[in-house]
């Protein structure tokens, strides 16, 4: 079997910012679900947060024109559904294309990577002090070992499965369907409705395209879906009509300490795979980036407890993850999200023209 100094699984933000840090001297191979001509995409809106912006802004990184789409909105109407309260919050997003987005981290591979795309990890287990790693690819099993395994897999990561079974974390099925863009105003959304999760949906306009989707608890998830959408179009004029497609995976929403797992004994988990992610708001990439920067500086350090660093390397990362618990209840408890939408503290007023379409 081939030898390999580090095996990344997964190849989003988290995996290809690893690799693209990663020393020449380290022998890494990395396995991803992504096919070099599309296939596996994540049911995600597309928006990049300021803290996202921020991460890449300290790589020097700035974004080709052809991940960005139209339009670029300045405000997000945030609706609550039970209360009927509609309020706009100014917010800094950029509006993406996310398959373009993880493609251009793609390309920024240095030419050592060797990049496996199209396939699945089927198994990974440890043997002595090294990992035997099992993927599918073009219809046939092929195995190798790694001195390290760095599980950058996502939400429903079989490395974290692997290694830490009992370490449940709550999460939901995101859930999230594209159709023509009919509304006459090009608009951002954030929906919190009590009746169908405790969690959110979004909507979002993109490129004469207009996305919902929503994070769901995975019992009758597209019952709830389905019911949220009734409810929109009902009363709050949104226009859906045949879906083009429809995405559909994992999402995590971590609400304690123990949520976030590091790895030990030569084993990482970077990213939403590690449990970090936002709580209020499920924005997950920046946490990847920076996780991933976290590791890339303790391996090409090579310091002698790689595993030990690592975790003191995202101690702010993780703290910072559980301030947004905090924050959880403001938007989340239906009493406490009223009296905050209602006192209209931050919110943006208005001006409705003749042009404004409906929702």
């Amino acid at each position: 079997m081939e030898h390999y100094d580090v095996a990344i699984v997964g190849l989003g933000p988290a995996g290809a910012t690893l690799a693209r840090l990663l020393d020449s001297r380290f022998r890494v191979i990395a396995l991803d679900k992504k096919r070099e001509n599309g296939g596996f995409r994540k049911a995600c809106g597309g928006l990049l947060a300021g803290d996202a912006q921020k991460a890449l802004a300290q790589f020097d990184l700035t974004l080709p024109k052809d991940v960005l789409v139209d339009p670029q909105i300045f405000a997000v109407k945030t609706i609550d559904l039970k209360t009927g309260l509609i309020r706009h919050y100014q917010r800094f997003y950029v509006n993406l294309d996310r398959d373009k987005f993880d493609r251009w981290l793609l390309g920024l591979l240095p030419s050592h990577i060797e990049t496996h795309p199209g396939c699945v990890c089927t198994d990974v287990r440890r043997s002595g002090s090294r990992f035997i790693l099992t993927y599918r690819e073009n219809g046939r099993d092929v195995s190798v070992t790694a001195d390290r395994v760095v599980g950058a897999d996502g939400a429903n990561s079989i490395v974290r499965r692997t290694f830490y079974p009992r370490r449940d974390i709550r999460s939901y099925l995101s859930i999230q369907q594209w159709f023509p863009e009919s509304h006459g105003t090009p608009f951002y959304s954030c929906i919190f409705d009590p009746e169908t999760s405790d969690c959110c949906s979004w909507s979002i306009s993109k490129d004469s395209q207009f996305i919902f989707g929503g994070a769901f608890p995975k019992d009758r998830a597209r019952e709830r879906f389905e019911r949220q959408k009734e409810k929109l179009a009902e009363r709050f004029g949104f226009q859906f009509g045949e879906p083009l497609k429809t995405e559909a995976c994992l999402v995590l929403r971590p609400k304690k300490p123990g949520d976030f797992c590091c790895g030990q004994d030569g084993l990482f988990l970077i990213g939403e795979a590690a449990g970090f992610i936002s709580p209020s708001s499920l924005e997950g990439i920046s946490s990847a980036i920076r996780s991933a920067s976290a590791l890339a500086s303790v391996l090409n350090s090579g310091v002698p407890r790689e595993n030990r660093a690592y975790r003191a390397k995202t101690r702010k990362l993780r703290a910072k993850l559980l301030l947004k618990v905090l924050k959880c209840p403001f938007m989340y408890q239906p009493v406490l999200r009223r009296l905050v939408m209602g006192s209209g503290l931050a919110s943006i007023p208005i001006i409705a023209s003749k042009k404004e379409g409906s929702a």
